[in-house]
């Protein structure tokens, strides 16, 4: 078996006890803090004037696992994004005069070593979108440099990184990813010879009492308990290329994200390109004639439709090509039809019927009077429909009540909600609050999410009222 074959199962292996190896990759971004509550994230939906909010990233590890080295490969391979790198060992506080003269008896490695409340306040000014100074320590003389700093701007990604950073749990709160760098004991104390014998300017001696007396029971106490907040442990560290890969793949993604993806991981929006850009700036325009509206709409639904089938369960099938090789794919999912509210979502039907040959689709009226009132009118539903997999079709979602509607009436059908896949083209925030908070379950597949509502239900800046365009029953 190939070495980095190792080095997956060991990354991706679950744990049955707090101290774990794996990626949990999903739901990374649930952080505790209020700015990431559903409220908060609401109101950044709704202003597009809000900084955008960093991604930051925590890197721990014992004294010379290859935090800096994980750190650096990291920000080489996120090319093209803003990275900044925090050290923890920035904000050693400076020895006083009396504990200078016994600088062997200080432990640099106790979290009261360090001022977090200094590094609180800087990570957090940062992801404000403010620039920070940040100290400059010299190790030599074990204070901090009093008349220069470390200019650091704001940037899309924070790399956080010291050897106590998940110790306090206001600093782990700022945290979107945890990484934790997993050396081997032996491999750590050869580093950290080498690293303060040539770097640092100490002898062999006073780094092997320091380790003794100070780093290893630290270690013990402090920083391998923490291990257990991480999201991510890589063994091996620096020389781990397969976990790296996997982290920077993972962060592109959620940088590519809208904030409400982040909240709400049933929401999916398709990956945005010039093509998908120039197809809405098409149909938003209110001056395109009607078949173009049509055409480019039918082009942009089918994306939405494909991109939602690709969330359907599958199973495992070989088939023999004309080759005479064996081939093995999917099969894709039997038990599935489509349902439109109607009538804008049965401009979304041809483009279903395209992808899925012979599927059954189903309709729901219902009436809406402005934003409250809500009244079904009519449905017509495949009698076996609990045991189907529902693609509901409509092309705009706003406010969710007619949304809600639909899909509550799917549930006493009996079809179960991660039954439900609900695409449209695009998205007001307060409808997708106001779906997924009802429905967590359910899947929503949008290719855009728009700013927010206007005092008229409409979203802005929105493409009008689709049914009307779409039908040619506009004005």
């Amino acid at each position: 078996m190939p070495e980095d074959a190792t080095a997956i199962d060991y990354v991706m292996e679950k744990a049955s006890g707090p101290h774990f190896s794996g990626l949990r990759l999903d739901g990374i971004l649930s952080s505790p803090s209020p700015s990431s509550s559903p409220a908060a994230a609401s109101n950044v939906a709704a202003d597009p004037n809000a900084p955008k909010q960093p991604f930051v990233i925590g890197v721990s590890g014992g004294t010379a696992s290859g935090k800096t080295t994980v750190c650096d490969m990291i920000i080489q391979q996120l090319h093209d994004h803003r990275v900044v790198l925090v050290n923890q060992d920035s904000f050693y506080r400076g020895l006083t005069p009396e504990e200078s003269e016994r600088v062997h008896e200080y432990n640099f490695d106790h979290p009261d070593a360090f001022d977090t409340e200094q590094l609180l306040d800087c990570v957090q000014k940062l992801k404000n979108g403010q620039s920070v100074q940040v100290p400059i320590y010299d190790f030599k003389i074990h204070r901090r440099s009093s008349d220069s700093f470390r200019q650091v701007n704001a940037s899309d990604v924070i790399i956080l990184e010291g050897i106590l950073v998940f110790h306090d749990q206001r600093v782990r709160n700022l945290m979107n990813i945890k990484i934790f760098v997993d050396t081997d004991a032996d491999v750590r104390l050869a580093r950290r010879i080498r690293r303060d014998t040539v770097e640092r300017g100490r002898d062999i001696n006073s780094v092997l009492e320091m380790y003794a007396k100070f780093v290893k029971p630290a270690f013990d106490d402090f920083i391998h308990p923490s291990k257990k907040y991480a999201d991510v442990i890589i063994p091996r560290g620096g020389d781990n290329h397969v976990a790296i890969d996997l982290i920077v793949q993972h962060i592109r993604t959620k940088l590519g994200q809208h904030d409400l993806c982040k909240i709400y991981p049933n929401v999916y929006v398709i990956q945005s390109t010039f093509q998908i850009r120039g197809m809405h700036t098409l149909i938003r325009d209110r001056e395109i004639s009607k078949h173009d509206f049509v055409f480019y709409s039918d082009r942009l639904i089918r994306l939405v439709v494909e991109h939602g089938l690709g969330h359907l369960p599958f199973t495992e099938k070989q088939v023999v090509t004309p080759t005479a090789s064996v081939y093995t794919g999917v099969d894709f999912c039997k038990k599935l039809c489509g349902v439109s509210i109607v009538r804008s979502g049965e401009s979304m039907e041809n483009a279903l019927r395209a992808c899925c040959k012979g599927i059954k689709i189903g309709k729901i009226l219902i009436h809406r009077d402005g934003d409250n009132g809500k009244q079904l009118i009519y449905e017509k539903l495949p009698t076996d429909i609990s045991e189907r997999h529902v693609l509901l079709l409509d092309p705009v979602l706003a406010t969710g009540n007619s949304a809600n509607q639909a899909i509550e009436l799917l549930i006493q059908k009996g079809v179960p909600e991660a039954h439900i896949i609900f695409l449209n083209l695009i998205s007001a925030p307060e409808g997708i609050h106001c779906v997924s908070k009802r429905f967590p379950s359910l899947k929503i597949v949008t290719s855009e999410i728009d700013v927010a509502l206007n005092e008229e239900f409409r979203v802005i800046p929105g493409l009008g009222e689709f049914g009307d365009r779409y039908f040619g029953t506009d004005d």
